[in-house]
């Protein structure tokens, strides 16, 4: 039987992340992962979805190329070479993390891995055994007992990145970061594209404003956008798609060629083994204490199968700080305060920290500042005028509360609020923080300026 000091179930960004940082730490470390390395972020996540994505921003350029004083006829696209382009980006990442699994000394068990008592896996057949077992499984697409999915007519994230064909018209049912990625994506493209939300607004965990502006900018794009409604069934006996979507004001038959399931996600914690080594479980997630040690000594959890947001960079946080504490260094609990969350569409969307609302519910008396994007020397130069900063301070010691931006490459700028938040950052500090000129940044200080009475540009 080969013995490790650690093994890590999975390899997506929290599993394959936790291996590097335990191999640094001179941990004789080993990785299973029963399909590619990378995981569902690597190879048909995070990173691929953002290649598709490009895709579709530069085609919209390409449409778009009189309003910047060119001349381009009839722009058109190739679905397939798109799609070909994203599994290869894909590809080139996963080769990289071969790569880095090769230079770190990690070996790399190819299998489906099953927990076992004692501090054993069991890998299709073979046995291996360490101190320290770090489950990282991930988690895959929820599936709704009035929407089951069939891989071609109702499908998930993974079919959606791959169609062989592109469909004429498509409903997404659910708004969050997935279902509005592949919205934005197939109407650029050229898809009708209808997206039904149960709740009130898009992108509902966002605050209210960045929703409200974020729904403005999907129906200008020619979504039809459908809220305060669900998706009771659909019909695939036909030709086309029938799904029964429920209003307020009744029920509405809709028709389309594909149904794209976006309601969640779901933690790939059946048959791994959890109930015969005598994990705890809740709710479909691993129980685990500040430093992801499950309640049996020597097993650990980690990313979309333990409570808190299903991030890459929050999974990947995790396994840190979870083989750093193995190792005994002096570690910090993870603050879920100070998660950022990015949707990539047009417009992209980027949060940190409280809600106006969320705030106002904790007692804060608040300072709120706002820059709209209208009023930015770069956005006009560059064509991309929709949308704004928030930002929200308390009003009696200065505390950056939350930071909520929706517009062009704000994903890119949301880390200044988070490290400013860490370091504990007041409003009056970041307002004297010079900030460069002409830049989509300067709406942050422009938005706290705003917060405090000082604005310059409005």
């Amino acid at each position: 039987m080969s013995k490790y000091d650690i093994i890590v179930l999975g390899s997506g960004p929290g599993g394959y992340v936790t291996a590097i940082r335990a191999s640094q730490l001179g941990f004789k470390t080993a990785v299973i992962e029963k399909e590619n390395l990378g995981g569902v972020c690597l190879n048909w996540g995070c990173i691929p979805t953002k290649a598709l994505l490009k895709s579709a921003q530069v085609f919209d350029y390409l449409k778009h190329a009189e309003d910047y004083g060119l001349s381009l006829d009839n722009p058109d696209k190739d679905f397939t070479k798109v799609v070909a382009r994203s599994r290869g980006i894909a590809d080139g990442m996963s080769k990289g993390v071969q790569f880095l699994m090769k230079k770190n000394k990690i070996d790399v068990i190819d299998g489906y891995g099953k927990l076992k008592p004692g501090k054993k896996v069991d890998v299709d057949g073979t046995e291996y055994s360490a101190d320290h077992i770090i489950v990282a499984t991930g988690a895959k697409s929820r599936q709704l007992p009035n929407l089951p999915q069939d891989g071609e007519k109702v499908i998930g994230y993974r079919e959606a990145m791959t169609l062989k064909k592109q469909p004429k018209s498509m409903i997404v049912v659910g708004s969050g970061a997935i279902g509005v990625e592949f919205a934005h994506f197939y109407n650029a493209m050229g898809t009708d594209v209808t997206i039904v939300e149960y709740l009130p607004n898009l992108v509902p965990l966002e605050d209210e404003e960045v929703s409200k502006q974020f729904g403005r900018s999907f129906k200008k794009a020619g979504i039809k956008v459908m809220t305060n409604a669900s998706v009771e069934s659909v019909d695939i006996t036909g030709k086309k798609i029938k799904a029964t979507v429920k209003t307020k004001k009744g029920e509405e038959v809709l028709e389309a060629d594909i149904v794209l399931s976006a309601v969640g996600i779901k933690s790939n914690i059946e048959n791994i083994g959890l109930e015969e080594v005598g994990i705890m479980v809740d709710r479909d997630k691993i129980i685990v204490n500040d430093w992801y040690q499950t309640n049996i000594p020597g097993y650990y959890a980690i990313g979309d199968v333990v409570p808190g947001p299903a991030l890459a960079h929050v999974a990947s946080a995790e396994g840190i700080t979870c083989v750093e504490k193995i190792k005994g260094m002096h570690v910090e609990a993870i603050d879920y305060g100070n998660i950022p969350g990015c949707t990539y569409a047009t417009p992209e969307i980027a949060s940190v920290g409280y809600t106006e609302k969320q705030a106002l519910e904790e007692g804060y008396d608040i300072k709120v500042g706002k820059f709209p994007f209208s009023a930015s020397g770069k956005a006009s130069a560059a064509g991309t005028k929709d949308g704004f900063v928030k930002v929200i301070f308390d009003a009696k010691y200065g505390e950056w509360l939350g930071c909520h931006m929706i517009g062009a490459g704000v994903t890119d700028m949301i880390a200044e609020a988070v490290l400013g938040r860490k370091l504990e950052t007041t409003g009056h500090e970041v307002l004297k923080t010079i900030h460069p000129h002409p830049t989509m940044s300067e709406a942050v200080m422009e938005a706290v300026a705003d917060a405090y009475d000082e604005v310059i540009h409005l």
